[in-house]
Formats: structure tokens, sequence, C-alpha cells
């Protein structure tokens, strides 16, 4: 049939004439098809399919339906599940693709809304047959056709990539979270003191062995009597090592619960023991690159000491009621004021760890040993609360001096420091002066014997040499022998050994 516009249009089918009121045929109409309008739907459909099918493959997007036993899925559907198209959609199918560890999540979600209708949004893991991991997100609608029967109509969106992003949004957040936290100690604590205060020649030793040992990546282990400052000294290193710009961890493990330090070092999951309401990052990771300082590092108990010891050999740990193992690059410095020898002879402390953290010893005087330091000291304290007292001083009572350099501190310098800020309080005149009282109520000691140069330096030969032979089991020679740790020839460490009356069969482990 001829149009208006010159073009025609072809029909199917039976045609009737349709005539005006003179009995003229004026057109035809009929039950019969429009060829050309039906092309077109056609045409609009493929497009339609077309358009459709190229979104969900730059959305990573599937769709299906589920109609009783008969399931229908989109090409991307297959391609998500990595299916050939030619094979049958079944829903063993999907759970063969499912993660084991979501199958029964998936198999309830299905069973669930094919059930009652509710419909399904939640997200799971695909293993891939090269063995990676996809993760989807499903979402379904339940809708009823005429007669009444339940379908299930939905997508499926491939989520790996924006997953992966969250991951290391996360990451990166949990990252500046734990440097905030860190950052925020550090802040708070008020510190002993600012710097090191001193030049006697037993301070001049501890900053020499500081400013050799910063530069690597060594265990370092202070000691010293409560109050001489090793907390001040593991800092020290801290701000000289490659780690300074990180973070500056500090642990006191004498004022934390023993059930509790293994949960403070190593952090704790979800559900772990009664309280644990949310997962727990421990200080390992909060010194993530950085330096940890565990304080009072003898007070830490034997199951925790097991842990610590493994940190130590292979840098890694799983947090508490985790399985999931943790790996860590951080510095660690111990301190402790005990007797660790002792400690180790009652069975509290194993040798195995202490030789792990005794790689490079470091002993701090007390105040008593650097009586030469304490005018400084006193000069220091008096200007640091002087000035935030609103207080100026313009002389030191020298009976007052004298006093403080002959008392023999016990407390060391944390009891000078506090006896210098209580006087500063107290004192009303430009005088600074200290009530005597206050240093004779201490119990006094016994200036102890003091070893001779030769005694010191064969002390600390022998805790290095042992340090060593600990961390090689007892090897000497060899590439990954002591005597190659230490720099020396084999033959030269030997001759120590000798020397020195090592037995160094007891750092051999079976």
């Amino acid at each position: 049939m001829r149009r208006a516009d010159g073009t025609y249009r072809w029909f199917l089918g039976r045609r009737v004439p349709l005539h005006d009121g003179s009995g003229k045929v004026i057109g035809w109409y009929g039950p019969g098809t429009d060829i050309e309008d039906r092309k077109q739907a056609e045409q609009s459909l493929r497009r339609s399919e077309a358009y459709l099918a190229q979104a969900q493959r730059l959305s990573h997007t599937g769709s299906f339906g589920v109609s009783g036993e008969e399931i229908v899925w989109s090409k991307e559907t297959f391609r998500l599940l990595g299916l050939d198209e030619a094979s049958k959609p079944n829903l063993e199918t999907v759970f063969q693709r499912t993660h084991p560890e979501d199958v029964p999540l998936v198999r309830r979600a299905v069973e669930q809304a094919t059930k009652d209708g509710s419909g399904m949004d939640f997200e799971h893991r695909l293993m891939m047959p090269d063995g990676s991991v996809k993760h989807v997100h499903v979402v379904a609608n339940a809708v009823r056709d005429g007669s009444g029967s339940l379908e299930l109509v939905g997508a499926v969106q491939d989520i790996t990539s924006s997953k992966k992003a969250f991951e290391e949004i996360r990451t990166l957040r949990d990252q500046l979270y734990q440097e905030n936290v860190a950052l925020r100690e550090e802040v708070d604590k008020a510190s002993m003191f600012e710097d090191i205060v001193g030049s006697s020649p037993a301070l001049r030793t501890v900053l020499s062995r500081v400013s050799k040992v910063a530069p690597t990546d060594s265990t370092a282990f202070i000691t010293g009597e409560t109050g001489t400052g090793k907390e001040l000294i593991a800092r020290a290193i801290h701000r000289r090592s490659p780690r300074s710009s990180r973070a500056f961890v500090a642990v006191n493990c004498a004022v934390i619960a023993k059930d509790l330090i293994a949960s403070e070092l190593f952090g704790h999951e979800k559900g772990a023991f009664t309280g644990a309401l949310e997962r727990r990052v421990g200080r390992f990771e909060l010194a993530q690159g950085g330096t940890l300082f565990l304080d009072e590092v003898g007070e830490i108990p034997a199951h925790t000491q097991v842990a610590l010891l493994r940190v130590l050999q292979e840098r890694r740990f799983e947090r508490v009621g985790g399985s999931q193992s943790v790996q860590v690059d951080v510095r660690v410095i111990a301190a402790t004021n005990k007797e660790l020898e002792a400690v180790m002879n009652a069975g509290s402390f194993r040798r195995d760890l202490f030789y792990r953290l005794n790689v490079f010893p470091i002993q701090v005087p007390s105040l008593r040993e650097r009586r030469e330091d304490i005018p400084l000291l006193v000069e220091y304290f008096i200007d640091r609360f002087a000035t935030k007292a609103g207080k100026r001083f313009s002389r030191i009572n020298k009976k007052s001096l004298d006093l403080l350099q002959s008392y023999d501190w016990p407390g060391n310098i944390r009891e000078l420091q506090n006896v210098i800020e209580r006087s500063v309080i107290l004192c009303d005149t430009n005088e600074f002066s200290v009530d005597a009282n206050w240093l004779a109520s201490g119990p006094a000691r016994k200036e102890p014997k003091r070893r001779t140069l030769h005694e010191h330096l064969h002390g600390e030969e022998r805790q290095v040499i042992e340090a060593a032979l600990a961390e090689t089991c007892g090897k000497v020679s060899g590439l990954s022998g002591a005597a190659a740790k230490l720099g020396m020839p084999a033959t030269t460490l030997y001759s120590k050994i000798q020397s020195l009356n090592i037995d160094k069969s007891r750092f051999k482990r079976d």
C-alpha cells in the first residue's frame, strides 16, 4: 500500500476493502501485520538488548530470573561465574562456584527468598577456576506472575575492585589512626625530661653506645635502676635511627594486668574474651615501621613470652582470638630494673627470650654514679618548673646544692625531679632552696663497690658474645656464625670464648 509520502506499507493476511458513500474503494483493512513496523520493532528490540548487554559489561552486572525449577542468566552472569554460555544455569553450579566459607550464607538467602518472597540483598565470594577470589553483591525482588507463582528477578554485580579499594582505604585509615593514637600518647605523656642532661664520663659512655646502635636495626636491651632514664635512652636511639619519622610506642609491662598484656601487645579480635566488643590493634601494630619500647620486660608472663619470642624471630603474630597471621616491621627496645639472671634461675623468664632481647646491652648508670651531673640537672629542672609556675630564681642556695650532691638518690633522676618541683612550688624568695628533711627521710645506701675498667669491659664483652651465640644457636664459624656477626675471625672468637669461660654448648638448640 502506498503512503502519502510515496513509501509503501506491506501487509500479510486477508485484506478487506473500505468503501466511501458512493461505493468507491478508498482503502484496505484487516487482521494482517505491517511487515515494516515489525522489522522496525525487531531492530529496536535488538538495539535495546545490545545497549543492555553493553551496560551490563561496563558495570560488571549480570541479571537472573528464577521461576520454580527454571533459571535464566544473562550473558554477563555467565561471564561473572566463569561459565560457558552453553551450560545450563542451575543453583548447584552457583554453590560450586561459591567460596566454601560462604556456601551456608548463600543457601540460607536463596531458601528464605523462595520460601516467603522476602527478596535478597547480600555479598559473598566466588572461587574462580584459576584460584582467584571474586566478591559479588546479589540483589533480587520476589514477584508473583498471573497464576500466583513466586518468581525471583535480580542482579549480581562484581564488586572485587571496589572491595580492594575499600580495603586499601581501610588500611590507610587504620595506619593513620594508629599513628594518631601513638602521637596522642606522646603528646599526653609527661616524660621525665625532654633531653639528656649531663657530661659525666659514665653518661658519655652510654651516649657513645647509643650513637653506635641507633643506625642499625638491632634489638637493644637497656638495664638500670628505676628512675635512671631508661625510656629516655630508648627515645634517643629511636630519634637517631632510620625509623625516627615513624611512631615510638612505649609499653610499661609492669602496670598492665598479666591476663591482658597479650591483648595489649598483639591486639584482639571481636569476641576473643569477655569485654572484647570490637577488634583492637595492639602495640606492635601501632608501632609498624617504627620502634616499640617494652619497659619492665621482666614482668611479662610466661605464656606471653612465647608469643614475644616468635615476633622477634619471625616478625609475625596472631591477635588474641584470631587465626590470621599479622606481619610486622618493628624495632624492639627492651628495658628492666630487675636482675634477670635471678629471675631466669627461678624459671620466671625464658633464657632464649633474654638472649633474643640482649643483642646490644646498655647499662644506664644510677645518679649516685654520675654525681657530677647533679648541678646541671638541678638547673635544668629549676628552669623547667619555675617557668611553669611563673617564678624566677636568681641563685641556688649552696647548702642545698651540697645536700643534693651528697644524697644517695635511691629514686635516681625521677626522685630528683620530684624534689625540685616540690621545692619550686614552696619557695617564696629569689633564692632556691631545698628542705633537708625531704632527703633525710629516704633510706641511705652504701656506695656500691665500683668495678675496675678491666672488669667492666670484660663484662660487656661477655654479654655481646653470649648474645651473638644465642642468635646463632651456638655456631661460631661460617657465614651465619657468631664470628661473622661480630666482625672478627673465628679463631679470635674461639680464644675469647675460652678466656671468658663461656660455655657455647648451652646456646645450642635441639
